[in-house]
């Protein structure tokens, strides 16, 4: 059962070529992070079901980054091929092999420059943009470092912290953002500057009523994923919180939201390390 519930959840995430993805991953060759980098410890984590929820709804607040995202990647209609991809780049870019990780930042910024349109309010939007690639890149760095510090099996110091967001950064030079963050306050910093071109749009809000209220999951998934969902509304900051409209109930979050997002956590972590079958003599 243990091992059944693990591999659903590799399926939901890697999708029907998670096998091959696997053999990708473990071939031999030099890579980009030595096993003891930060940047393993925090994407092997099961916390990051949480920062990826996280990150959208961060993302979405940059009403270009949001138009483009809501015109292009068919996140309502393939939300599970468009996870699936993303699952994908992190795994091959964090344990593959340096060639196979080069040529997974090749098929995005080639998928980047295809990417262009007039957002709602009137302005051209390009996703090769190296301002919305930054704003992209920010997002989810700190919602990754944020959802392992709260739900990771193990914690960062801030040596670790700062580390993996120098790892990140390698990634994001790769992927054309100029001059990426390597510490954890420069980080909140660049953060903190794109504050005044942040809104919540029409397109922002509707991604956040489908990505929390309406995800095309079974009905017996819907639980633990809202559990998931409400943990990544928890670590959003106040002023993000605010302009998607989301309230903030210290009390409930203390009691119950940590908690339960700590336990469904801990049993996504406890199904996907389920031992494999002995090979067969």
């Amino acid at each position: 059962m243990r091992r059944r519930i693990g591999t659903a959840i590799f399926g939901l995430v890697a999708g029907p070529r998670s096998a091959s993805h696997g053999r990708l991953i473990r071939a031999p060759g030099e890579r980009w992070f030595a096993e003891d980098r930060p940047i393993r410890q925090v994407h092997g984590d099961a916390a990051m079901f949480i920062g990826g929820i996280r990150a959208l709804l961060l993302q979405s607040l940059h009403p270009l980054a949001m138009a483009a995202m809501a015109e292009h990647s068919d996140y309502r209609g393939d939300p599970w091929g468009r996870l699936q991809r993303t699952g994908f780049f992190l795994a091959v870019t964090t344990y593959g092999r340096e060639s196979d990780a080069r040529e997974a930042i090749a098929r995005i910024r080639a998928i980047h420059e295809r990417v262009t349109g007039i957002a709602p309010d009137g302005r051209p939007y390009a996703a090769s943009d190296p301002h919305l690639l930054t704003w992209v890149h920010l997002a989810e760095v700190d919602s990754f470092l944020a959802a392992h510090a709260r739900y990771g099996s193990s914690r960062l110091d801030q040596a670790g912290r700062d580390g993996y967001v120098a790892d990140m950064a390698r990634i994001g030079a790769a992927l054309g953002v100029p001059d990426p963050p390597f510490t954890q306050a420069s980080l909140g910093e660049r953060i903190s500057a794109y504050r005044g071109e942040l809104a919540a749009t029409p397109q922002s809000r509707e991604a956040a009523r489908f990505l929390l209220l309406q995800p095309p999951l079974p009905a017996l998934a819907r639980a633990p994923y809202g559990v998931l969902a409400a943990g990544a509304v928890s670590l959003l900051p106040a002023w993000a919180r605010g302009l998607l409209r989301l309230p903030r109930l210290p009390v409930t979050e203390t009691l119950l939201v940590r908690p339960a997002g700590q336990a469904m956590v801990q049993a996504i972590r406890w199904a996907t390390s389920a031992p494999r079958p002995a090979p067969a003599v």
